[in-house]
């Protein structure tokens, strides 16, 4: 059976973020599309996990990156629109259970670009 993972998102001028909180991850797939994100693996038990999340507003998929990491894998889209807060990251005005704001990344935008050229460029 699958479930959805933990996943995090915090959102800056440039980029959206997400987090998806599997350690030890394997058979890590990530698809993003235009309006639309699907990421699926499983921990090293063998769960399976499965989230589809259909985005908030458009990301330029062809400018945006994954990254895996021993405790999760860390998304980054790049907003079509700079500049442009987003209230949420899904679509629908729901917020599921396994999804919450990454308060710990979340901050003004003022004087945060280079911080955030300096995040992707890493």
């Amino acid at each position: 059976p699958r479930q959805p993972a933990k996943t995090l998102w915090y959102d800056r001028p440039r980029y959206v973020y997400l987090e998806f909180c599997v350690e030890e991850s394997r058979d890590v797939k990530v698809v993003i599309e235009d309006q639309r994100l699907v990421f699926s693996c499983r921990n090293a038990d063998g769960v399976e996990f499965y989230n589809e999340i259909n985005l908030y507003a458009r990301v330029n998929s062809k400018d945006s990156r994954e990254k895996r990491s021993d405790r999760s894998i860390t998304c980054f889209m790049r907003k079509w629109k700079e500049k442009v807060a987003w209230p949420r990251i899904t679509k629908e005005n729901i917020k599921p259970a396994w999804l919450s704001v990454d308060f710990d990344n979340w901050r003004d935008w003022e004087g945060d670009e280079e911080v955030e050229r300096a995040m992707v460029e890493q």
